[in-house]
């Protein structure tokens, strides 16, 4: 019997006589058993395949009368074909020796084109076509119809090869336009219209290409398409040349889809294999290791082909590769030789000028390498390409570590559409679901999963299969059950990369107890570890480390300062199903890491402080375990500084929330609620004692202190900073905070003093986020003394310290600095700039007192600038969340000052001068008199009598004088704007007079004045 798929189904006779098939079920039934011929298919799927959710009463008697008229029919036609037809439990087997997939499958591999031609005449239409949308039928006819594209694409070249370039031309326009997406047909097609004098053609079809795959994947053509138009633009003489005489003979198998993402890779093997006589493909199973190294040698003119040697279906151990060898080779044995194979082998192979590719050497390393060995001296034109989890330890070999594909950099539509892994999921997720394209909605699930599977192909593919059923982001959420989730039912691939599982179990089965035990423990780490972590972890020496990298189970990772091993996220989540002793090693990990960051915590105050903070950045998901079994308060303790230093402020509340021991509940005190006060949590000033009451510590009582500073009380953080410290550090940090409180108090003698001892304790000890933290207010004191260039100078060093360290909070804040200082000396573009960039990344980091610092850049640039509608916006949100704190914002009056301004520019004086009172009067609160100054500036601006503005102009002139604060450019403006309406007014005997009256009231008696002479604003032009 002749059976024929490569269209409708058909049945022919030995003698060409057709056969008649009887009944639709009948003909699915046969087309079922043919999709998977020569195999046993199961009674139960037959019947799904059948009947799905529709089956009759009695399915299985159904099938069976299904089964005998079909067998029937065949016999009617060919007596004794019922015979082809085996019931075999559990269901039925088909025995079919003549079918034209087959035929078309041994054709398919051919170089000339007289055979590629005869196999693409096999075909009548699609395959398996009237029964195509049955599931059993659709991988099967997808699989064929792919074969069939790459047998166009081949027959096309090697046309191209033989100079028929206008014939292959218009061969392809058609098939072009059948599947626009496809990047192979498309190469050869724009290298035929190129070498028949077309290029303006060859090059619409690249851009044809490029919109197609924009438009309907999301996608950018591949590297190798980019190569070439480019050397069609470039005119490239070498295009018009035929390539190099085809491989006189290949056993390789047909390529049957695209290779996506490898274009580098292939390169580099391409041009490497001819020059090396030993290279092997290592790497973990499912990375690509046999479609690479199958891909890289279908191109090599070798007289003598290239040819696959499958290892994988040999036993473990398994001594038979020379014979395996001279099967794949087709290399009989002569009757009555006694010669052994290996020797035959040589004898063979000795003037053979070929490559063998060596497939899946891991389980019989030692056998392969015995015959590459071998080989290797005996045939000296034979090359060797293998592939396997671990080397073969052999002189002369080439080791070439197949990496998994790029991932996306980020979340974006580009760089996701840039990422090989995503490319390669969102081709295949196209194959199975026609309308999945990778676009604005769907590229950050699609980075998400291909980070997930570590950019493994075999894993990547196997997730595509499942979109058609879940949607990507469906795939995504069902990971965590990953190795149930990612099979495959494609009946051409081999069962050991049918499931995740299976891939790494292979693996596995092939690890003696001791290596299995230890490659379990490793599983228990985060984003892997170093070689002392994994010592101490695992108990285990480097020898067994050594072992599992060369296995390619283990990943050494030295692209840092110090090697990690890492895992897998696939391997891993398999190893921790099967560790056996998971309590004891967990303890030793969370034991090992608390020792750890106890070691590190007084390095981060110190000279190493930058070198530390990386090592504890690399740890970070290894601490986080430890912190859940079994490092509890005290490791959280160990954390707190460097929590506070990477502004991971909610992660060290949440630690530091964990019951411990009291003793270190009453050590956790001040920690907790100063990281509490700097996320902005009111905390009653008891409450805040009690905390810090009976400590020791003095660096947790500066720290719980220092947070004081935020919420704006300075009485309260004064009380609470440590008076006598024992250690040069708190006391640096100590003067540091009494700088600030110094700077928002407006004494420039205390912050003189307490600001430079800082920075020079800091600088003793090399501590650069200390030396930070008192540039803030070194730079604070010359900006009010109007050396602005050098505040600059000091805050941009300061940046710079902050961003060498990653401390971006820090950075923050210096940005705004610099904002601060561009908008006091009038910049007010780059004060915007540098505001915005200290404001968005105060956001992203979580950080209040950032967001609120970068804001008044903002608001004060806008408003300056003329841009009221956005200052008010700025200036409006602060003031009010400045007056909702328990103590009026630190800021209050500045932003008040600069919100009446705005108002009185707007059109409303009144309700400007309904601000700057109430500024004032904060500033009185706050004992602030540098902020006084402003306020009496901005009420002479906004009140109608010019007589009481000369003088309000006087006394803050005199309070400035008193408090030695010199005017700003940008302030200047003002009063200059506020002195020429005034002086205009009076006239300049009138206004000097007045502002010398002025300059001898005090502040309170020149608001007094105010008051006396103008309607007393009321509480609600204050609120406004």
């Amino acid at each position: 019997m002749r059976f024929r798929v490569l269209g409708p189904l058909s049945v022919d006779t030995d003698a060409g006589e057709p056969v008649v098939v009887p009944g639709a079920k009948v003909r699915m039934l046969l087309a079922d058993l043919l999709a998977n011929r020569n195999q046993v298919v199961s009674a139960d799927r037959l019947i799904d395949d059948l009947w799905g959710d529709d089956a009759p009463a009695n399915p299985a008697g159904a099938l069976q009368v299904r089964v005998s008229q079909l067998r029937r029919a065949l016999n009617d036609a060919e007596p004794g074909a019922r015979d082809l037809i085996e019931s075999r439990p559990p269901g039925y087997l088909l025995r079919a020796d003549d079918v034209d997939a087959d035929r078309f499958a041994e054709l398919a591999g051919a170089t000339d084109v007289d055979r590629l031609t005869a196999a693409l005449a096999l075909w009548r239409g699609e395959a398996y076509a009237d029964v195509a949308d049955a599931e059993f039928a659709r991988a099967e006819a997808t699989r064929l119809a792919e074969q069939r594209l790459v047998v166009h694409e081949r027959l096309a070249e090697a046309r191209l090869a033989r100079g028929e370039h206008d014939l292959v031309a218009a061969d392809l326009a058609e098939l072009v336009g059948r599947y626009p997406l496809r990047e192979g047909l498309r190469a050869v097609q724009m290298r035929a219209l190129y070498a028949a004098g077309r290029q303006s053609e060859a090059l619409d079809s690249y851009a044809d290409l490029r919109d197609h795959l924009a438009d309907e994947l999301g996608l950018d053509p591949g590297p190798e398409l980019v190569a070439l138009h480019r050397r069609i633009l470039a005119q490239d003489d070498g295009l018009s040349a035929p390539p190099k005489a085809a491989i006189i003979r290949n056993s390789l198998p047909a390529q049957l889809d695209e290779l996506v993402g490898r274009a580098e890779a292939l390169a580099e093997l391409r041009a490497l294999l001819p020059r090396r006589r030993l290279v092997t493909l290592i790497g973990p199973g499912g990375v690509g290791k046999t479609r690479l190294a199958t891909e890289a040698a279908r191109a090599l003119p070798l007289p003598d082909g290239a040819h696959l040697v499958e290892l994988a279906p040999l036993p473990s151990g398994d001594p038979r590769i020379a014979e395996q060898v001279l099967d794949t080779l087709d290399l009989r044995e002569t009757a009555g030789a006694s010669v052994s194979a290996m020797d035959r082998l040589c004898s063979a192979l000795r003037q053979r000028h070929l490559l063998l590719v060596l497939d899946n050497c891991e389980h019989v390393i030692e056998s392969v390498a015995a015959v590459v060995a071998r080989l290797l001296r005996d045939a000296p034109e034979v090359t060797v390409l293998a592939t396997s989890r671990e080397p073969l330890g052999l002189t002369g070999e080439l080791l070439w570590e197949v990496p998994p594909l790029a991932l996306p950099q980020d979340s974006a539509l580009d760089a996701v559409r840039r990422s090989a892994a995503a490319r390669l999921f969102a081709a295949r997720a196209a194959a199975q679901q026609r309308g999945f394209r990778l676009d604005e909605r769907t590229a950050p699930v699609v980075a998400q999963l291909c980070r997930r599977l570590d950019g493994l192909p075999l894993a990547l593919e196997l997730a595509a299969t499942r979109v058609r059923a879940l949607g990507v982001q469906g795939v995504v959420d069902r990971l965590d059950d990953r190795f149930r989730l990612l099979s495959t039912q494609q009946r051409d691939v081999p069962p050991r990369q049918r499931t995740l599982t299976a891939v790494i179990g292979w693996s596995w089965d092939l690890l003696d107890d001791a290596d299995r035990a230890v490659l379990a423990r490793l599983a228990v780490f985060g984003d892997g570890c170093t070689p002392e972590a994994a010592e101490f972890v695992c108990q285990a020496d480097l020898d067994a480390l050594a072992r599992l990298v060369d296995r390619s189970l283990v990943v050494l990772d030295d692209s840092g300062a110090r090697p990690r091993y890492r895992l897998l996220e696939s391997v891993a989540a398999f190893c921790l199903d099967r560790l056996d002793d998971a309590d004891e090693v967990r303890a030793r990990h969370a034991a090992y890491y608390t020792e750890l960051a106890e070691r590190a915590d007084p390095q981060l105050r110190g000279p190493d402080q930058k070198r530390w903070l990386a090592l504890l950045d690399a740890e970070t998901a290894n601490l986080r375990s430890a912190l859940v079994h079994g490092g509890g308060l005290r490791l959280a303790m160990a954390l707190s500084w460097y929590w506070y230093l990477r502004g991971r402020l909610t992660e060290a509340r949440l630690a530091l929330a964990t019951p411990g021991d009291p003793a270190w509940e009453a050590r956790a005190a001040p920690w907790r609620t100063g990281f509490a006060l700097l996320q902005g949590d009111p905390i009653p000033p008891a409450d805040v004692r009690a905390a810090l009451a009976g400590t020791t510590d003095a660096r947790a009582a500066w720290f719980a202190a220092n947070a004081v500073l935020e919420t704006s009380d300075l009485p309260l953080a004064s009380e609470l900073l440590p008076a006598a410290v024992a250690d040069p550090w708190t006391e640096a940090a100590v003067l540091s905070s009494r700088a600030m409180i110094a700077h928002a108090s407006g004494d420039l003698v205390a912050l003189e003093s307490a600001a430079t001892r800082s920075a020079a304790l800091f600088a003793e000890l090399g501590d650069r986020w200390g030396r930070l933290q008192a540039s803030d207010w070194v730079g604070g004191l010359v900006e009010m003394r109007g050396e602005y260039e050098r505040a600059a100078d000091l805050h941009r060093e300061g940046l710079r310290w902050a961003e060498e360290l990653g401390l971006w909070p820090h950075v923050c804040g210096k940005l705004s600095w610099l904002a601060w200082l561009a908008v006091q000396t009038r910049d007010y573009a780059q004060g915007r700039e540098l505001a915005e960039r200290a404001y968005h990344l105060a956001v992203e980091q979580g950080s209040p007192s950032a967001v609120v610092f970068a804001e008044l850049g903002l608001g004060f640039a806008a408003r300056r600038d003329g841009k009221l509608d956005v200052a008010t916006l700025h200036l409006t949100r602060l003031a009010e969340q400045g007056r909702s704190e328990t103590h009026p914002a630190l800021y209050l009056p500045m932003v008040l000052v600069e919100l009446g301004y705005a108002a009185e520019q707007g059109g409303d004086p009144a309700a400007g001068l309904a601000l700057h009172v109430e500024a004032f009067e904060a500033t009185e609160a706050m004992g602030a008199p540098r902020d006084g100054a402003f306020a009496l500036e901005g009420m002479a601006s906004a009140v109608g009598s010019p007589e009481v503005a000369a003088r309000l102009l006087g006394a803050a002139a005199a309070a400035r004088l008193a408090s030695a604060a010199p005017v700003a450019p940008a302030e200047r403006d003002e009063t200059d704007r506020v002195t020429d309406r005034v002086l205009a007014a009076l006239g300049r005997e009138r206004f000097d007079a007045l502002v010398a009256e002025g300059t001898r009231l005090s502040p309170g008696e020149a608001r007094a004045q105010l008051c006396s002479q103008v309607s007393s604003p009321t509480r609600a032009g204050r609120k406004r």
